[in-house]
């Protein structure tokens, strides 16, 4: 009979190589699955995974979708390394547009270099404060933050609807739900002329070496790390495990606002009900991908970027639908699990116990 049994050392070349088996066994169970749907299974991984990092042309579209993941997906690692599973980040990127958005209508007809800035800080404002309705029922009530912060995404996307709906809808806009344009003080800045590249962009690579150094070198990221992993030596140690469940849940809900203003003031422009794109979602794929550490996200989201590039080519090229890139994702995630599960434990015979002599 077999059994899992837990490893006693994990291989650390495996932990870090397993992503990338598990992205290659990605392409290959979507080269077989397209194919036996009457694609061209090859032509469609091809597209994909590998059109968008030949072209040059595309790589400016990567770095945009890569912004909002890596932000995103600092925040979820620092709650998943304290053990705090915030699965509500789509909805927290979503509070965090709508609170950027707010202060972008209520100063739609000035100009100034502060507009930009209170924007970005009412983002993460919005993201942070939606974050801590699932912090306050985890800390006060044991409530999982797993089902809180998820059925808030929720309330949190009908939210935007009845504003684009209602009383954001811009009256200019021929009958369609949703908000004014921002204008130009409103709207990140190209790194480069007649780029598509922002300033979002480089600022998610900062952000990611600040978190690297937060969760690397200072008290705060140590004390992250000592709850997550052994709670009651964190107890020991004077850590306090429900101030560390709100500074994860906040700087989570933080981060993803942030996110969310800064697509809603960069490639969308204004809010619109197709604003929720999965992004949070998304994100957790990324911070487990990268191994929760900062350096690894920033790759990670690369990869998921790639998937959403590389989707809207297979689209126009190959004819594939639109669920093609949910389907590599979720491929990814399966495989990746399926992976980590496989460096820890492995399988062994166990004996089957012994019949009694009648």
């Amino acid at each position: 009979m077999l059994e899992w049994r837990r490893r006693r050392e994990p291989s650390k070349a495996m932990l870090y190589l397993s992503p990338l088996i598990a992205i290659g066994l990605t392409m290959l169970t979507g080269m077989l699955v397209f194919g036996a749907i009457g694609y061209d299974g090859l032509r469609a991984v091809t597209a994909i995974f590998v059109t968008p990092l030949i072209e040059p042309q595309r790589w400016a579209d990567l770095g945009v979708k890569a912004a909002p993941l890596i932000m995103i997906a600092l925040g979820l690692a620092i709650g998943f390394r304290a053990n705090v599973w915030n699965i509500g980040a789509e909805g927290q990127y979503v509070m965090g547009a709508i609170a950027g958005t707010g202060v972008a209508l209520l100063t739609h007809d000035m100009t100034g270099w502060w507009i930009l800035p209170a924007m970005a800080l009412a983002g993460v404002v919005g993201g942070a404060a939606y974050a801590a309705l699932p912090a306050l029922l985890k800390v006060r009530l044991q409530v999982s933050e797993i089902l809180t912060s998820l059925m808030l995404t929720y309330v949190a996307v009908q939210f935007l609807y009845y504003l684009v709906r209602g009383p954001w809808k811009d009256p200019d806009g021929f009958n369609f739900p949703q908000t004014k344009m921002f204008s130009a003080s409103q709207t990140l800045p190209a790194v480069a002329e007649g780029s598509l590249v922002h300033f979002g962009v480089p600022l998610a690579v900062l952000l990611a070496l600040v978190a690297w150094f937060v969760m690397a070198k200072t008290v705060a990221g140590y004390a992250v790390r000592v709850v997550g992993r052994a709670p009651a030596a964190a107890r020991h140690g004077g850590f306090d495990a429900n101030r560390v469940t709100w500074a994860a849940l906040l700087a989570g809900g933080g981060l993803a606002g942030l996110a969310g203003i800064f697509e809603a003031a960069g490639p969308f422009g204004q809010l619109t009900p197709q604003f929720p794109v999965g992004y949070g979602f998304t994100a957790i794929i990324v911070a487990f991908l990268g191994r929760l550490s900062p350096p690894g996200i920033v790759f990670g989201a690369l990869v998921l970027a790639v998937t959403y590039v590389g989707g809207e080519i297979a689209q126009s090229t190959v004819r594939l639908p639109s669920a093609a890139t949910g389907m590599f994702q979720a491929l990814l995630l399966f495989f990746l699990l399926a992976t980590d599960v496989l460096v820890r434990y492995r399988l062994a015979w166990k004996a089957r116990p012994a019949r009694s002599a009648p």
